[in-house]
């Protein structure tokens, strides 16, 4: 196993990625969207959380009409961020993409959000329409941003811009992996988590240890000191991890709930405790179809075939290493360092 060109969720071919965000004047929240290519990608979610703020996943249920969905919407400002979608809505209905019906078409936008109200200053500066606007326009290849195969930006940009990670400054993090039978898996995450990042006892980031050989050679165990010191600063944090791990294989509605479920146990890994009464946890699991679909027995080991059991465990491994890309990438400010800040003996 190997990771894409870019180790970022367009290594998915067709998926792109856009954000938008504002920092000053009472803002630090933003928005993320993740387009589909044409004719949509099939979706699942898994909400773990107990306190999600989320938008059409009733459609993603496999009982229920929708097969593909045209863009996924991560953003900021809790409940008040959902209004984001609105406006990804906006620019899909204008260039003709969404579910047909008479007259014309209902893009299908299911969103979630993540709790970042009053980072900026202002309780109510938070992302609307028009922030799902510049996301999606940022995303748009004719804007030479966001293109499918490309590494969109990672960090304290889009949904994670408010973002906060036990203390620490959260972000937007991206993984991939490309499996030996050629299935691309990749991650896009937006860490903003109540619980720590940091092995227990140490300041190891977890997701790390689940990284491909070379991932994070530049990193080792930071010292007792840095380890001390962050220790003596009792950090707390508010809330909620959302992303969203994708295939290029052919899965079903099914399928990618499940591919959502399994991320969650990379997501588990990587932060400690997940999944609290007062996180959203949401993942929503994508596949383009652009491959055949995985084997499904396991007897189809060998074969030089895609097996479903590898593509869900690469889904959680790369969820895990996008939590710590998302750390990693994030710009420290004042009361949320940057984990490089915190711990710069880390670094080697």
């Amino acid at each position: 196993m190997r990771p894409g060109p870019a180790n970022a969720l367009t290594d998915v071919p067709g998926l792109r990625v856009g954000h938008a965000h504002r920092v000053g004047d009472g803002y630090r929240t933003g928005t993320t969207v993740i387009l589909a290519p044409p004719g949509g990608m099939v979706a699942g979610v898994d909400v773990r959380g107990a306190a999600p703020g989320t938008r059409e996943t009733e459609l993603l249920d496999p009982r229920n009409l929708v097969e593909r969905v045209h863009a996924i919407v991560l953003s900021g400002g809790s409940a008040y961020g959902l209004s984001a979608a609105c406006g990804v809505m906006d620019r899909l209905a204008d260039a003709g993409v969404g579910f047909p019906v008479d007259g014309g078409v209902v893009p299908i936008v299911p969103a979630a959000v993540i709790y970042d109200l009053g980072r900026g200053g202002a309780f109510r500066a938070t992302p609307d329409a028009a922030f799902g606007h510049a996301a999606c326009d940022a995303a748009l290849p004719s804007t030479g941003r966001g293109a499918a195969g490309g590494a969109p930006a990672a960090g304290s940009v889009g949904a994670g811009a408010g973002a906060v990670a036990g203390g620490l400054a959260g972000g937007v993090g991206m993984a991939s992996a490309v499996l030996d039978a050629g299935v691309t898996v990749a991650a896009l995450v937006v860490v903003n988590a109540a619980g720590s990042v940091l092995d227990p006892g140490g300041g190891v980031l977890s997701g790390t240890r689940y990284g491909l050989p070379g991932e994070f050679d530049h990193l080792g165990p930071p010292s007792p000191r840095d380890v001390a010191a962050w220790e003596q600063a009792k950090v707390t944090s508010l809330n909620t991890t959302i992303g969203v791990v994708a295939t290029d294989a052919t899965l079903t509605k099914a399928q990618c709930g499940k591919l959502a479920g399994v991320a969650h146990d990379g997501l588990a890994r990587a932060i400690r405790p997940a999944h609290t009464m007062v996180d959203g946890d949401t993942v929503f699991g994508l596949a383009t179809c652009a491959r055949p679909a995985p084997g499904a027995e396991p007897e189809v080991f060998g074969t030089g075939e895609a097996h479903l059991h590898d593509l869900l465990s690469a889904g959680a491994d790369v969820f895990s290493r996008a939590v710590a890309h998302a750390i990693l990438a994030a710009t420290g400010r004042e009361g949320a360092p940057a984990y490089l800040d915190a711990f710069p003996s880390a670094l080697r």
